[in-house]
């Protein structure tokens, strides 16, 4: 991932000139090598051939068998990891690992984790305690690639290079991890992060905390699941997905504070760090918190975020809920955002924004409620709101709906909408709205839903 190839994905490579540049998003990285961007013409498949131009080394390394290490394992040279293991089973016990080095190419420690702290390339790593420190640039904390499988229980990591993630998986490798401390410090790293290829990362409890420009607490370009936790950007995003994939939350505490920034996004950069146009944000129970007074909670651009939430604690101190637009990626006129947010028992407080470009669709189940403007502007493509029996609107602003299913009609009274004087506008020649047929009516609390 270079993030912006998001936190790319986690290196914000490819995209990190965009990303950087326009949102600073999440661009893992650049290639200062001259020697090109390995592994761009790479499929992005679960392991599959590997187009590195760089051959890792290892202070201590494994091919084959099993082997037991504790004490201090240290590496200082350029592309060199603490620990590479390449076949085989590593228990590291307490072990203590630090390199210095920085990384030839920042593609290649994104793709494949050159120059990581401790980098499996196949066989497998249980680390139980100890910690992992990296200072120089591309220095991932612990990576997996490939068909590795990478487990950590209690273990403390501590990246402070640009490019250098705490954990990350890429070309389909697996993480597992228990109860970690992970720190970044640098630009476009990632607490945890996938990239080109994607990777599962589990992830229990623990703290996840990024300071770095562009560094989101998550970004996901494969499959990311947390439980518990606290997740904490300063410098960007506390969450970026990328494509087709996903990040799922549960009891989880999320905080993010840079201005200019958003709370979570879902968006496509086409670096091709990320196949597909439609990422999934599932979260239930916990919170998100975006403290920067400019930047909504949600934002989705150039894809189609599936958002799905229930009994979460939010909070967004612009006011601004969701915003789909579009942005600097994509073709321009098509490349706005479409979103799904669906809620289940959930308060949503804030307003909801869309451009010319991009599509909102939000379904309240099991009484949810809503405190804020849809489509104040009156700009979005398309605007929809369904409420279920159990489920409620309270108007901020006027707003102007494309359909809306499940306003409670009693007589000429809209009795589940409260309209604090304000106007709602609906689409008289959408099927959708057959069973309003036209009409005015009056919204509790005063104000009217009228035919646009």
């Amino acid at each position: 991932m270079r993030l912006g190839g998001a936190t790319s994905s986690v290196r914000f490579r490819a995209v990190a000139v965009l990303l950087a540049a326009a949102l600073g998003l999440a661009a893992c990285g650049t290639d200062t090598s001259g020697a090109g961007t390995a592994g761009q013409g790479a499929a992005p498949g679960q392991g599959g051939g590997s187009t590195a131009q760089y051959t890792p080394t290892g202070a201590y390394t494994l091919a084959g068998g099993s082997a037991t290490k504790t004490g201090t394992i240290a590496a200082d040279s350029q592309d060199q990891s603490g620990v590479l293991v390449t076949g085989g089973g590593l228990a590291l016990n307490e072990a203590q690992v630090s390199t210095t080095g920085a990384s030839s190419s920042s593609d290649e420690s994104g793709f494949y984790g050159l120059n990581a702290g401790v980098l499996a390339s196949g066989g497998t790593i249980a680390m139980r305690g100890g910690s992992v420190t990296t200072s120089g640039a591309g220095a991932n904390g612990v990576f997996a690639y490939g068909k590795a499988v990478v487990t950590l229980s209690g273990t403390t990591i501590a990246a402070t290079g640009q490019y250098a993630h705490g954990i990350m998986a890429s070309g389909g490798g697996t993480i597992t991890a228990n109860d970690l401390t992970v720190t970044t410090t640098g630009g476009s790293s990632a607490p945890i992060a996938t990239d080109r290829g994607g990777g599962t990362i589990t992830v229990k409890g623990g703290s996840y905390r990024s300071t770095g420009a562009n560094s989101p607490a998550i970004y996901s370009t494969g499959q990311i699941t947390a439980t518990g936790g606290v997740y904490a950007a300063t410098g960007s995003e506390v969450v970026v997905i990328e494509g087709a994939n996903s990040v799922t939350l549960t009891d989880a505490a999320l905080t993010a504070s840079k201005a200019g920034k958003w709370g979570v996004m879902i968006y496509q950069s086409m670096s091709g760090d990320a196949d597909g146009s439609k990422g999934t944000y599932t979260q239930t129970g916990g919170s998100l918190t975006e403290t920067a007074t400019d930047s909504p909670l949600f934002y989705v651009t150039n894809t189609t975020g599936v958002i799905t939430l229930s009994g979460v604690k939010l909070t967004a101190a612009s006011g601004i809920l969701l915003k789909a637009a579009a942005g600097q990626w994509g073709t321009a006129g098509s490349n706005g955002g479409t979103v799904q947010l669906t809620t289940s028992g959930q308060a949503l407080a804030g307003d909801v924004v869309a451009d010319a470009s991009s599509k909102v669709t939000l379904s309240l189940t099991k009484s949810s409620t809503l405190v804020g403007a849809v489509d104040a502007a009156d700009t979005a493509k398309a605007a929809t709101l369904n409420l279920d029996s159990s489920s409620a609107w309270t108007v901020t602003a006027d707003s102007h709906l494309t359909a809306l299913t499940g306003a409670a009609v009693s007589g000429a009274t809209i009795t589940n909408i409260t309209g604090k004087g304000h106007t709602v506008t609906y689409d008289a020649g959408d099927s959708a709205n057959t069973y309003l047929a036209g009409k005015t009516y009056t919204m509790a609390g005063g104000g009217t839903l009228t035919a646009a």
